[in-house]
């Protein structure tokens, strides 16, 4: 449970917005979000429910993209803001709220092995057609493969 992108640690550092905390990832993720018809939302960064939290395309329309900070000037596409939201995010989550977990699994993937388990499979950053799997990310972590967070998104 603590390990999922919901669960809300709290002070978890926004990515390229100085002095800016959240409650989740997952939280973070969504108040970034900018639709067709609606921008940020910052609210979404202090939701500790688990719930509550995702933005829809049927309520705001089609996504334009993640915008870059939660005052930023430009939106990041896709593949950019997987690298420069969402991956910078959990890694904190990793290595700051979770370490003890983190050191747990690294000591059973050392044994016989450990068996994570999510929704999907994808642990490929650049891979846009299926959602980011924490649970690949997790076993990137503990196995020393992170993917790379930064990619150039534009002005």
């Amino acid at each position: 449970m603590r390990l999922s992108p919901f669960y809300p640690h709290g002070g978890i550092p926004v990515p390229l917005s100085p002095g800016v905390v959240g409650a989740s990832v997952e939280g973070i993720w969504q108040a970034l979000k900018v639709f067709e018809n609606a921008d940020v939302d910052a609210g979404k960064l202090g939701v500790t429910t688990m719930s509550g939290l995702k933005r829809t395309v049927r309520r705001f329309g089609p996504v334009r993209g993640h915008r870059a900070g939660l005052h930023g000037r430009h939106l990041l596409a896709y593949e950019a803001a997987r690298r420069e939201i969402y991956l910078p995010a959990y890694r904190w989550v990793l290595e700051h709220r979770a370490a003890d977990l983190v050191a747990e699994l690294r000591a059973l993937a050392a044994g016989p092995g450990v068996v994570l388990l999510d929704y999907t499979t994808n642990g490929d950053v650049a891979d846009l057609a299926t959602p980011l799997s924490h649970a690949a990310l997790v076993a990137r972590f503990v196995t020393d493969r992170w993917p790379v967070e930064a990619v150039k998104s534009g002005p």
